[in-house]
């Protein structure tokens, strides 16, 4: 709990406790094999310990990305024109205003944004607002800049005056949203190493072929 309230100080107590049984998960994956090696005296893991560990160590980061991404995650709509500077977790975005672009079948208005933080330049941004040729479509393009620690988005909405220099701009910021994959893909990699390991495909054939020698009745 104490790494959690340092990790995210504003993330509350349900997300603590979050944060807390997810490290436990992970700590105690990893520690689960180490103690095995030792034992075994360098021997290895099976194939199925193998995936045993990679899906609960997946469990944790997946609780630890849902709980923080839920409690600490932050938005904003606002009227932004050329040169508006906002606040939003953290990073300071600052509209540099549009200009436009010509795709393979669209027409775009392009934002570009600078993103810094504590003073220094992050990423330029650049979402879109895009109107096809074919049927007249209108489709916003958000732009994303992803971390391991965190995801930032932003998206334009519609032009507020008639020369298209002030927006409606959507801003996010998405801490550790990347760990609900990242758990995920871990999960996944665990259950295919298990669906793999071939014991349980010998296990299967020797079940199959006894319920074949016994005869119905």
């Amino acid at each position: 709990l104490l790494a959690a309230g340092l990790l995210a100080p504003k993330a509350g107590f349900v997300a603590w406790l979050g944060v807390a049984g997810g490290g436990w998960l992970m700590a105690g994956s990893l520690a689960w094999p180490i103690r095995r090696l030792r034992d075994r005296k360098g021997e290895g893991i099976s194939r199925s310990e193998t995936a045993m560990t990679l899906a609960h160590f997946g469990v944790g980061v997946f609780l630890v990305g849902v709980s923080l991404t839920g409690a600490i995650s932050s938005e904003d709509i606002l009227r932004m024109t050329p040169g508006d500077r906002v606040q939003l977790g953290g990073y300071e975005f600052q509209f540099e205003g549009t200009h436009t672009v010509e795709g393979p079948n669209y027409m775009a208005d392009e934002g570009s944004f600078i993103v810094r933080r504590d003073g220094k330049v992050v990423t330029q941004m650049h979402p879109q607002k895009r109107r096809y040729a074919g049927g007249g479509q209108i489709m916003t393009e958000a732009a994303i800049d992803p971390g391991l620690t965190r995801d930032l988005y932003i998206s334009l909405g519609e032009p507020l005056d008639d020369k298209g220099t002030a927006w409606a701009v959507r801003l996010y910021h998405k801490p550790f949203v990347r760990w609900i994959w990242l758990g995920a893909l871990f999960m996944a990699a665990g259950g295919f190493l298990a669906a793999i390991d071939q014991r349980y495909w010998r296990r299967r054939a020797r079940d199959e072929a006894r319920d074949r020698a016994v005869p119905a009745t």
